[in-house]
């Protein structure tokens, strides 16, 4: 994708995912992959109101030529783009929310003192949250920006793909998902089928259904190719 077309995608994805709730104020943030460098939303930007000029540029080292100041979770960015790079999903597009339907889930996942959540979010409960987003590890809990965050992203992301499971989502514990894809576009959509997914699991929390069989999902596998 050129500069051009990336700058517009952006804002396009962010007043996107603003109107229809899944990020508020100045919560969240989106970046590109180019060919010379990344495009990043700016710090404590609403992501309803982007404007392309003053998305914020980087150099393949990080460091910002142009724009507003960058999100500081650029680090975790490019972490993402790294160790994604050789894997069957690799990212062009990164975007981070606090989609409320997954934090919920987070939150309940963590809320037993002394006892450790599901190393993944959510069980494999409908065909196209396996085909389309996959396992999504949970990843615990480190401030916004922390480098121990973005280094947790990173060993989980090669640790999957060394076991045959690559992954395009994380969830960063009481905080919100990091979801990719070769676009923003392609990204916005796997975000959309997760936080449905989670709505679905919050919605049935009282009597839990049981996930989809180890026959049936290897016929997912078979079938599209499911990274589960």
């Amino acid at each position: 994708m050129d500069e051009p077309s990336a700058r517009a995608e952006i804002c396009r994805i962010g007043a996107s995912l603003f109107a229809r709730g899944y990020v508020h104020a100045s919560a969240g943030n989106i970046s590109v992959r180019l060919a010379d460098g990344y495009l990043i939303t700016p710090t404590d930007a609403s992501l309803g109101q982007l404007l392309p000029e003053r998305l914020a540029k980087l150099d393949l080292q990080g460091q910002q030529l142009s724009g507003d100041r960058a999100s500081k979770t650029i680090v975790l960015h490019q972490r993402i783009y790294a160790a994604s790079a050789n894997t069957p999903t690799p990212a062009g597009c990164v975007i981070h929310t606090h989609s409320r339907q997954l934090v919920a889930c987070s939150l309940q996942a963590t809320a037993v003192p002394g006892v450790e959540p599901a190393a993944e979010l959510l069980p494999a409960l409908t065909p196209y949250f396996v085909m389309k987003v996959g396992r999504v590890p949970h990843i615990p809990y480190h401030r916004p920006g922390s480098p121990d965050a973005a280094q947790a992203v990173a060993e989980a992301i090669a640790q999957y793909a060394a076991a045959g499971r690559p992954i395009r989502a994380v969830m960063l514990a009481r905080l919100g998902p990091n979801v990719w894809h070769e676009s923003p576009a392609a990204a916005m959509a796997a975000l959309e089928e997760l936080e449905e997914t989670a709505l679905l699991w919050n919605q049935c929390r009282a009597q839990p259904p049981a996930p989809l069989s180890d026959a049936q999902i290897d016929e997912l596998r078979q079938s599209f190719g499911a990274h589960w």
